[in-house]
């Protein structure tokens, strides 16, 4: 007679972590189950969820946040560990006596916008398999840029109001804020939508990170403020450079990726100071996603990369080479489903609840329907310069608002002065990796 083997999900996703604004999480599992790609599209908010079915087990989670698992070997069968973060998972292994299988590389990554399904059937274990879930329409929008820039700004709003609409009336929130494009818009956007609900935009502020007393950040917002009758919004954090721990951030990331590495330093050092400041604050907004929405990454920094591919490849910055790809990994996903962790995993070491509208589907489905070959013809500075210009034009036109725009920085360059970018952010890659490795080296 042949063995039966018992299969276990072993969810280490607390139920208070899911973020959903229009249903409750066993009707998102239900969903999740029903194999309907719309129905899962429709869950609004922030999740991570997996839900088992016998030996079927079906994981899928929203762009703004991880999800991992690893599949355990014991006597009586397959185990499924599922949890935000790969040291979760390492502890629940050594718990259960399981320590001599983990290795960090053994995790895998639930890619975004994906339903992923498992079967747990005893060695071997097939494949994971991928159904899409959130497949918007490319290239459908028309080369007017009053046209597009309208169609986004108006998406953002909206998801932007959706949000508010859930969120405690008192509670106070804040915009991790540069001046820049993304947090820009965000932040006029979040302000006209605290209007229009009739609520006090005292609950409001942008917060501005500041190392050392320097950086250009800190100057631009301030001009920001000032050119859009704002002034009062603004809160410069000033913070010693000390406080800049690369290392220390590759541990709550759980990554090596250097510019994502040093982006999660600078704002650790800025959520730890908000934190120091305001003990019940929980609320943020920021404008990750922006970047990605409208390719405004320089090309040239990454040899894998052509403008054609760039402008060619669906979601590129959101999803990577896609799960279907040669490139793809399983340990990670990619673009920033990979790399969304550099807000929510720094947001969540501080105890804040992080929003990041750009990173919603109606938002990202307007992104995708620019035609951005017709509207760059080759061109890498006319793809630099759109992302302002839509934006710009979209604020005008929904808001009715002139929104200043800059030359773009990197938020860890604009937080501090020019000349010590390569001294405080060498992105040292082989440094990164060896030190990730390192922090599981006594379990592995």
């Amino acid at each position: 007679m042949a063995q039966q083997y018992l299969s276990r999900v072993i969810n280490l996703i607390s139920d208070g972590s899911q973020r959903l604004w229009t249903i409750d999480e066993s009707e998102a599992r239900r969903r999740l189950l029903a194999s309907d790609a719309d129905a899962v599209l429709g869950i609004d908010g922030s999740f991570a969820l997996v839900v088992q079915d016998g030996e079927r087990v079906l994981l899928a989670r929203s762009l703004d946040r991880p999800l991992r698992y690893f599949l355990a070997k014991a006597v009586d069968g397959p185990a499924l560990i599922v949890a935000e973060r790969i040291d979760e998972i390492a502890a629940e292994l050594d718990r259960r006596g399981w320590r001599d299988q983990f290795h960090p590389s053994y995790t895998r990554m639930v890619p975004a916008h994906h339903v992923t399904t498992l079967r747990l059937i005893g060695c071997p274990d097939p494949n994971p398999v991928y159904r899409r879930f959130f497949d918007p329409a490319r290239g459908t929008l028309p080369p007017d840029l009053d046209i597009i820039g309208r169609r986004y700004i108006e998406a953002l709003y909206s998801e932007i109001r959706r949000w508010l609409k859930v969120q405690d009336r008192s509670a106070p929130i804040g915009v991790p804020f540069s001046g820049g494009v993304d947090s820009g818009s965000v932040l006029l956007c979040l302000y006209r939508a605290i209007l229009d609900e009739g609520q006090s935009p005292a609950r409001l502020k942008a917060f501005t990170l500041s190392i050392d007393g320097e950086g250009d950040d800190a100057r631009q917002a301030r001009e920001f403020l000032q050119r859009t009758d704002l002034e009062m919004l603004g809160e410069v954090v000033e913070v010693d450079s000390s406080v800049l721990d690369p290392l220390r951030a590759i541990s709550v990331i759980e990554d090596y990726k250097p510019l994502d590495v040093d982006c999660a330093a600078v704002n650790l050092a800025l959520l730890s100071c908000i934190r120091e400041r305001y003990s019940d604050w929980q609320l943020l907004v920021d404008g990750d996603g922006g970047d990605e929405n409208l390719k405004d990454y320089p090309i040239e920094a990454n040899s894998e990369l052509t403008i054609r591919s760039v402008v060619n490849n669906r979601m590129l910055y959101q999803e990577g080479w896609g799960v279907e790809s040669i490139k793809h990994s399983l340990t990670y996903s990619g673009g920033y489903s990979r790399g969304c962790v550099r807000g929510y995993a720094c947001a969540r070491e501080f105890g804040f609840t992080d929003f990041s509208p750009y990173t919603r589907p109606s938002v990202i489905a307007v992104a995708e329907a620019i035609p951005f070959a017709e509207l760059t013809q080759g061109s890498h500075e006319r793809l630099y310069a759109l992302k302002g210009e839509v934006v710009k034009r979209g604020v005008h036109a929904v808001l009715g608002i002139d929104m200043p725009v800059y030359e773009k920085r990197r938020f860890q360059h604009g937080s501090v002065a020019a000349d010590k970018i390569s001294r405080f952010f060498p992105e040292n890659e082989a440094r990164y990796r060896r030190h990730f490795q390192g922090l599981h080296a006594v379990v592995a």
